[in-house]
């Protein structure tokens, strides 16, 4: 089987596996298949892992997109201090000057619009260089844990990876945007027991959008980030919650078996009245 081969039966795998076990799944995978760690990383999204600037002392997160592997070692960009963690001498990974301080408004605006809507969490936005243009990766995750009176336990996770491939023409900019969203929720009752629900969904969107001066791209990438979580929360709402329900509701009932045996004869018995009213 070639290397090929061997990345799609990956990727097919992963399709199948739970969801919430996305990390250690992978984390397999990457040690079955070493050879194939570039290409799994790049096509396998798994929940952002939180740390914390040594420097700035500001929460930061850790994707595919701010690491370095230098000798076996793991490295992450800070975007406060545009420094890696464990420290690494590596230009080639670095925004250019001009890049950087797009960084640095895009971080500030995408940690107001983070408040904003989330009321807490963290997020990063990490750009690097392409030959014509730039590409950027924005990161939100918001977890939260809560335990009620009457002892269960409910905790949630939401992550939310969006990559941006931008290019200049003019007065005009060309974004191509895929979003990823990961949403898990366990509950645990002493009562009922434990449930989890987990899964991801991605959607892509392209849009060209007028470029007044080079700090626009941040109220561009603000625009497009908020339509689509908008889109992402709502089809959410309904595959997941919605389904969840409509399946829940039809594996159980309130009523006894013989309520709903009599209210089933009823609408059988009301159907029938009415074909004969019909055909009057």
């Amino acid at each position: 089987m070639d290397e090929e081969q061997q990345l799609d039966c990956a990727l097919d795998l992963m399709r199948r596996l739970p969801p919430h076990a996305t990390t250690a799944s992978l984390n397999a995978l990457l040690r079955l298949l070493p050879h194939l760690s570039d290409e799994l990383l790049s096509h396998i999204d798994k929940p952002l892992q939180l740390s914390t600037c040594p420097k700035t002392q500001k929460p930061y997160l850790q994707c595919a997109y701010n690491h370095y592997n230098n000798e076996g070692v793991d490295s992450y960009r800070s975007p406060w201090c545009n420094e890696f963690f464990p420290p690494v001498e590596v230009e080639s990974a670095m925004p250019s000057a001009k890049l950087r301080k797009l960084e640095i408004s895009a971080n500030e605006a995408f940690d107001v619009y983070r408040d904003l809507y989330y009321e807490g969490g963290v997020s990063s936005v990490y750009m690097w260089d392409l030959e014509d243009g730039f590409a950027c990766v924005i990161l939100i995750k918001k977890s939260t844990t809560t335990t009620t009176e009457t002892k269960s336990t409910n905790s949630g996770s939401w992550d939310s990876i969006h990559v941006f491939g931008v290019s200049e023409k003019s007065r005009m900019a060309k974004y191509n945007l895929t979003s990823t969203i990961m949403l898990n929720m366990d509950t645990e009752n002493s009562t009922l027991g434990g449930l989890n629900l987990s899964g991801s969904l991605t959607r892509q969107a392209e849009q060209d959008l007028p470029l007044e001066d080079y700090s626009s791209h941040v109220s561009n990438l603000g625009r497009m980030v908020e339509d689509m979580e908008l889109k992402l929360r709502n089809s959410l709402q309904v595959v997941y919650f919605g389904k969840t329900s409509d399946i829940s509701n039809d594996l159980r009932s309130l009523k006894s078996l013989g309520e709903v045996k009599k209210q089933a004869a009823l609408q059988e018995e009301l159907a029938g009245e009415l074909g004969k009213l019909k055909k009057r």
